[in-house]
């Protein structure tokens, strides 16, 4: 699945000071791990967050979040935030944040 490297670039910018942060190539297109652990990737224009199974409902009520429906089916525990709900800086910071916080909580990979 392809990706906008511009958006790929932004999520590097906030990821930049953080220990343990990979890339892998995942699905055809680009995940980022901490410690092992998935945290977010960019889909397109829009960005995937892991936002685990007690931060769904929370985080699916922010605007531009959506059900990831990677298979059709939705992926609790994961959700689609739209590209442009993505435009402000501070707004991707606060969704790559909150992947972040999720993927540090499990125990490294």
């Amino acid at each position: 699945m392809a990706y906008e490297e511009a958006l790929a670039d932004r999520v590097r910018d906030v990821l930049i000071d953080v220990d343990g942060v990979t890339e892998r190539k995942m699905f055809g297109g680009l995940a980022f791990m901490v410690n092992g652990n998935m945290l977010c990737g960019p889909i397109g224009e829009n960005l995937m967050v892991r936002v685990g199974p007690d931060g769904y409902e929370e985080a699916l009520a922010i605007d531009g979040a959506s059900e990831m429906r990677f298979t059709g089916k939705p992926m609790r525990g994961f959700v689609d935030v739209d590209g442009q709900a993505l435009a402000d800086d501070s707004a991707l910071k606060a969704w790559v944040e909150r992947g972040l916080t999720f993927a540090q909580s499990l125990p490294p990979k």
